[in-house]
């Protein structure tokens, strides 16, 4: 029988006159691995901060076992600032001490990319002060990671990583014999890690066996039920619960409750996104020329990061763009907007962006713009536009869309400067929706947003039409909202990947394993391979991107067929007719991905 770790007794917490707690009786045991999910200002920081005695209850009591090793990773770390990542991380160990310990060696890799720390300036042998809060997060991590505990209680340890170093994380924890407590809003990493979820809303917490799927499925479930959430509030949740039922490979355990009642929740459900409609209105909102990159070469300072790269952004594209920190993601938004805001007059260092006549481009920074404080949430939106039309015949007003985002009617008369980091990237989100652009460029959009809020988030951009480039390490956001990936794979180049994150991680795995062949001494060759000139180079990459263009028709065609396919499901001659060219249709599209897997391992 698993050991009992600690135990919350009939725990209460009242702020102002605002119970976040109320009543509530837990427990952690040997082996739990627990996600903690509810919207912001729930209590979830509260809750985990009180299961680690790091902040009292008001009533009941917290009681851990005796001699509990516990770690715990807060949101603010109590690095000290004049020490070295050294003395923080490995402490007093000789160089032959740690380097020759494998947790250690797998910690340092998975979180810096290296055991010489290759992102800061003198390595381990740096001093945090002068550390973005990015970085002295990782310190903290990695310390945390080395050491030995019976219990982790983890918040938003996602923060700051990118896809890999999250895809790192997940393996890591897996793995550990500790228990694990999390709050983070990365549902991906939920699925991966956890095995039992805890739902903090309005003063009580539901607990649910499984990952964020099982999660997802029982809540509809219960809400189902019970009845007591309000209709949108149910709607939103069954349209995730489809998407996870039917668009999605199975992501964690089989679900430990009546799959049936769920499945017949969703059966009339249709697909998030009708992807032909809303390309004929993005084509009809923005014509046939979007962004057009010819040849564009990207530097920041003396650092080249995208060379010679030809890309085209089409009328209805919705692309995930991933990649390692430092490759150019941002960077390459940047120099599209630029080139629009300019009317084409600001154009990179090398070849030209070409911008459509009907582009109206909104951005979401990974910086909040700042606002006057002391103006209303519902004024800074009203500001923008009283009245926004979402496509697909979806019309708001300022304050319905400010209550889709979680500003109730009393959130609304909030003053700017009281809202917190979250509530202010939401105000920013909603800013930008209300100017009704048809070209959105959203840089880490998941930033301080809870998984209530994506989940409305996602549920806007479903219907809205126009063309969008995501980038985010939340890897859910990027599958749940986009339709393609592209990668910046640190290279200079920009590569569509056919099979999403999961063939960018394996690429990027790859890319390691031949590096660390590289530096290894090699054996003479028998016979060396010719090398391939510029000119040929430059061919193979405009064919990619010929082949990348004829895949995403076939795509568009394969997803008419579909539809016309269920349009005609009585009429079984015409089914078989149209299964036909379905078929020709897939073996073309088979063949064009087999030739860009091709010219992708050249060029």
């Amino acid at each position: 029988m698993a050991v009992n770790l600690v135990n919350v007794e009939n725990v209460s917490k009242v702020y102002g006159t605002r119970a976040l707690l109320d009543g509530v009786s837990l427990g952690v045991s040997e082996g739990d691995r627990i996600g903690v999910v509810g919207r912001n200002g729930d209590g979830k920081t509260t809750l985990i901060r009180m299961l680690a005695k790091a902040e009292e209850a008001d009533s009941g009591r917290v009681t851990h076992a005796g001699g509990l090793r516990l770690g715990v990773l807060t949101q603010h770390d109590s690095l000290d600032p004049e020490a070295t990542v050294r003395h923080e991380v490995i402490g007093d160990l000789a160089d032959h001490e740690w380097a020759g310990n494998a947790k250690i060696r797998d910690v340092l890799t998975g979180l810096f990319g290296g055991l010489d720390l290759p992102g800061f300036p003198k390595g381990l042998d740096t001093v945090i002060a002068p550390l973005s809060g990015g970085e002295r997060r990782r310190i903290a991590l990695a310390k945390l990671l080395i050491e030995e505990q019976d219990l982790l209680v983890l918040d938003e340890p996602t923060n700051h990583l990118d896809v890999e170093g999250i895809a790192w994380l997940a393996a890591h924890l897996r793995e550990r014999r500790s228990a694990l407590v999390c709050v983070t809003h990365d549902r991906w990493f939920l699925d991966q890690v956890c095995t039992r979820m805890w739902d903090v809303q309005r003063g009580a917490v539901y607990e649910y066996e499984g990952g964020y799927s099982d999660y997802v499925f029982a809540r509809a479930e219960r809400e189902r039920i019970a009845a007591t959430e309000e209709t949108k509030r149910q709607n939103l949740v069954r349209k995730e619960l489809a998407w996870l039922r039917r668009g999605a490979p199975a992501r964690t355990s089989k679900p430990r409750f009546r799959v049936e009642a769920a499945n017949e929740l969703i059966k009339d459900v249709p697909p998030p996104r009708d992807s032909s409609e809303l390309m004929k209105f993005a084509s009809s909102r923005l014509g046939k020329s979007v962004f057009d990159l010819e040849d564009v070469t990207i530097q920041a300072g003396p650092k080249v990061l995208l060379e010679h790269v030809t890309w085209q952004l089409g009328p209805g594209d919705r692309i995930g763009l991933v990649g390692v920190n430092g490759a150019g993601k941002t960077s390459l938004l940047r120099a599209m907007e630029q080139a629009a805001r300019t009317e084409g007059e600001a154009q990179p260092v090398g070849g030209r962006i070409a911008v459509g006549r009907t582009v109206k481009l909104a951005y979401l920074s990974q910086e909040v713009a700042e606002l006057d404080p002391s103006v209303r949430v519902l004024e800074a939106v009203q500001q923008v536009r009283e009245r926004v039309d979402l496509g697909k015949g979806r019309e708001m007003t300022a304050g319905q869309l400010c209550e889709t985002f979680g500003f109730g009617k009393e959130k609304q008369w909030t003053p700017v400067g009281d809202l917190s980091g979250g509530e202010r990237r939401r105000l920013q989100l909603l800013r930008l929706l209300m100017d009704e652009p048809n070209v959105l460029f959203l840089d880490e959009p998941t930033n301080d947003l809870d998984i209530e809020t994506l989940t409305q988030l996602e549920d806007l951009l479903d219907g809205w039409p126009g063309s969008m480039i995501v980038i985010s390490h939340d890897r859910f956001f990027v599958e749940r909202t986009t339709d393609t990936v592209q990668a910046l794979l640190g290279d200079g180049t920009l590569r569509m990947l056919p099979r999403g994150i999961d063939e960018y991680l394996e690429r990027r795995h790859r890319m390691e394993q031949q590096a660390a062949a590289a530096s290894a001494p090699a054996p003479a060759a028998e016979s060396a391979a010719p090398e391939r000139s510029a000119a040929e180079l430059r061919a193979a990459k405009k064919e990619l991107q010929k082949i990348e263009r004829q895949l995403d028709r076939v795509s568009e065609k394969e997803s008419t067929l579909h539809a016309r396919i269920a349009e005609h499901a009585t009429d079984f001659a015409k089914v078989a007719e149209l299964d036909a060219e379905l078929r020709d249709l897939v073996g073309e599209r088979e063949e064009l991905e087999l030739r860009w897997l091709e010219l992708a391992e050249d060029a």
